[in-house]
């Protein structure tokens, strides 16, 4: 979540304003020097990469406000949120990959910068990389498990992360299910919701709201920070100065990077950038290949898919896409994929033929029909008879079918059926909320952001 804060940074100061707001921005930037002493680093690719690092502050948010957006416990000194953000050399495509705390790293020989012990090279979790070694132990791991050449880094603390939501005027999220977080206070219903800077906090930092945990969680932090990109590039606040300004002044209380990410960078990137759009980002997390790995003295941890990972990182260092392009979709976005819901059609009207078709709607959509319609007792309007126990799939086969009333039948098993009333009009595309394509499981800013 930290990481979206600091990539709107660079997505703000890449609209190119003006020299004197980004020589402004430049200056009040806190530097650090992750490269410092560097050898053996892995060879350059095309485009440019940059580690984002999320770093806990909560200390610094008032008592009233860790109490209402339920902020206890004590701040480590450690990360809880890594991101590489790959922007393409033609700067037309932000490749965004997600590296999970609890990954399984191997941390190099180094100096312990608090205790100045040197340490031999020894298994650890990622997130606790900054803890023996601050930016340049991370910078270095990270590189080490991807062999992809880090060009800057940004370090943010998420003390500024609602005052930057509120200055920008909050942020849409859209959900097809009820998101409740007892540990958060997290409670959305299903829907659109316009979340200010105390509510962004809460969904980002949600990890119970489902049986995915931390993967999870993951995957709405980078639901956010689509969501936050389209905020930023349609609100009209890259090309207002003045706004501008005060989103900058917000971010920037908590923010450090190299020296290298100056205000040359920020402008060069503000002249290729000022087309950027959700539809130009993509978003991954590393592919897992074993979850609740073992390690003595550390704990469970996942376990990076060795093939895939590589295929992944390669792509990176390679400048390509992650994932091919493909249309956005205006479809609803249900729960359930279609092609997970087995449906029988039933015509109850008069209309000769009419089950058949709506039949062969439902499958062009990717629903599972038996491609055997059947006669049904009239009804006066659609009914989507389901088992209580597939509730969430009756609710996006519904969703297809406008109008429709959903009718709980106990013992009806898994097929879902589906009794044509006169009122039909037509079958309405729809797809799963989860996006998610390709081999690594990506996808695009543009179809995780409110239609």
């Amino acid at each position: 979540m930290r990481a979206a804060t600091a990539l709107s940074v660079v997505v703000l100061a890449a609209a190119g304003i003006g020299h004197a707001v980004v020589t402004s921005l430049d200056a009040d930037i806190a530097r650090v020097d992750p490269f410092k002493d560097m050898k053996n680093r892995p060879r350059a690719g095309h485009g440019m990469n940059v580690l984002l690092v999320g770093t806990d502050g909560r200390d610094r948010i008032s008592e009233a406000e860790r109490q209402k957006y339920r902020l206890g416990g004590a701040p480590c000194h450690c990360t809880d949120t890594i991101m590489i953000v790959h922007i393409s050399e033609d700067r037309e495509r932000a490749s965004v990959v997600s590296l999970p705390r609890d990954s399984y790293a191997e941390l190099p020989a180094h100096t312990d910068e608090t205790t100045g012990e040197h340490h031999k090279a020894h298994p650890i979790k990622l997130n606790a990389a900054y803890a023996e070694g601050g930016p340049q132990l991370t910078v270095r791991t990270v590189e080490k498990m991807t062999r992809v050449k880090i060009d800057h880094y940004l370090e943010v603390d998420f003390t500024s992360f609602m005052r930057t939501v509120d200055v920008l005027g909050g942020v849409r999220i859209c959900t097809t299910e009820r998101l409740k977080d007892s540990y958060t206070g997290l409670d959305l219903a299903p829907g659109p919701h316009d979340l200010g800077g105390g509510e962004a906090l809460q969904y980002v930092r949600s990890r119970h709201v489902d049986g995915a945990s931390d993967l999870g969680r993951m995957q709405r932090q980078q639901r956010f920070l689509a969501a936050l990109v389209q905020r930023a590039t349609s609100s009209g606040v890259l090309l207002n100065p003045l706004k501008f300004r005060d989103v900058t002044r917000a971010v920037l209380g908590s923010v450090r990077a190299d020296e290298g990410f100056g205000t040359g960078e920020l402008l060069d990137l503000g002249r290729a950038m000022r087309t950027f759009s959700p539809s130009s980002s993509e978003f991954v997390t590393v592919p897992i290949g074993q979850m609740g790995y073992a390690v003595k003295g550390i704990g469970s941890t996942l376990k990076w898919d060795p093939v895939k990972s590589a295929r992944l990182f390669r792509s990176l260092r390679d400048d390509k896409p992650l994932a091919a392009y493909r249309p956005h979709s205006r479809a609803v976005r249900v729960p359930v994929a279609p092609q997970q819901i087995s449906v029988q059609v039933e015509n109850g009207t008069t209309t000769a033929g009419l089950g058949r078709r709506v039949d062969s709607a439902l499958a062009a959509t990717g629903f599972r029909t038996t491609g055997q319609p059947a006669n049904a007792a009239p009804v006066r309007r659609t009914v989507v008879a389901y088992d209580p126990r597939w509730d969430r799939s009756a609710r996006s086969l519904a969703a297809a079918l406008p109008g429709s009333e959903l009718r709980p039948v106990k013992g009806q098993g898994s097929t879902l059926k589906v009794v044509v009333g006169p009122d039909f009009r037509k079958v309405r595309k729809v797809r799963a909320e989860d996006a998610r394509q390709g081999e690594f499981g990506v996808v695009r800013g543009d179809e995780v952001s409110c239609s």
